[in-house]
């Protein structure tokens, strides 16, 4: 059951002690300037608040279905931490005609809500189907002026919600993580084979360019899973590159 706790906001059973009051996740805009440094304890806090919103808000329960079409931000990793923490199935593979996130073919049982930020916006209108719960999540440091109708802010109505318990009483290794029904013990044990291959150790730095790595999996599951924070960049310039990774006391690159 070990492998289950990368997957949710459980801070001590995926940081070491070295870890608990240093940044786990930063990240970094280039182009913008914005900086935000979350400690385990605060992104388990976004985190339970995100599962709040999905479980309370939504009243989604474990085994809906939820698709997250989001790029690396850490937004994007307080929803994909709420989202398992209450049991749900994620669906974020990439689309890899476009680049984009897919909704997957869900079966008999269709999704039950859709996260997606403003820039995609319009490249999901048509796909996504009525009666879904439908959130825009912002990558910038201040609420959406402009939400269509039928979605609505995911940075304003996270806060409305209280954390949700992360004692996880229903969730067990072997529910299944994603609508292809790959489990959540699967999940762990792919996250840690990951960490292996690009040599993570507990306690290293990895610094991620996000326009060129979206696959959760390599930026959020195999840190998490080694033991080792995460410096998330936008906007990175390939000349600034170096001096980035010596100012974050980065350890490894992806």
């Amino acid at each position: 059951m070990a492998s289950i706790d990368i997957a949710v906001p459980a801070p001590a059973a995926v940081v070491p002690p070295a870890l608990a009051d240093r940044p786990l996740l930063t990240w970094l805009d280039g182009a913008t300037g914005e900086r935000v440094d979350l400690t385990a304890a605060q992104l388990g806090g976004w985190a339970a608040r995100s599962a709040g919103l999905l479980r309370d808000g939504c009243g989604l329960t474990p085994g809906s279905r939820v698709a997250v079409l989001l790029p690396p931000h850490w937004r994007t990793t307080a929803v994909l931490l709420g989202a398992w923490a209450v049991g749900l199935e994620v669906s974020f593979r990439p689309r890899a005609t476009a680049g984009l996130p897919v909704l997957e073919p869900g079966g008999d049982r269709p999704y039950d809500a859709v996260l997606v930020t403003p820039e995609r916006l319009d490249d999901w209108l048509e796909d996504v189907p009525d009666g879904l719960h439908r959130y825009l999540v912002g990558t910038g440091p201040e609420p959406l002026d402009d939400v269509p109708a039928g979605w609505l802010d995911w940075s304003v109505e996270v806060l409305r919600h209280g954390a949700a318990p992360m004692d996880r009483p229903l969730l067990h290794a072997t529910d299944p993580a994603s609508p292809d029904g790959t489990t959540y013990d699967e999940w762990g044990r792919v996250a840690q084979a990951v960490a292996e291959q690009l040599d993570l150790r507990v306690g290293d730095r990895l610094l991620v360019d996000v326009a060129e790595h979206d696959q959760p999996l390599n930026w959020l599951l195999a840190p998490l899973s080694a033991g080792a924070s995460v410096v998330l960049c936008a906007n990175l310039d390939p000349a600034a590159r170096e001096a980035v990774a010596a100012a974050e006391q980065v350890t490894r690159v992806l």
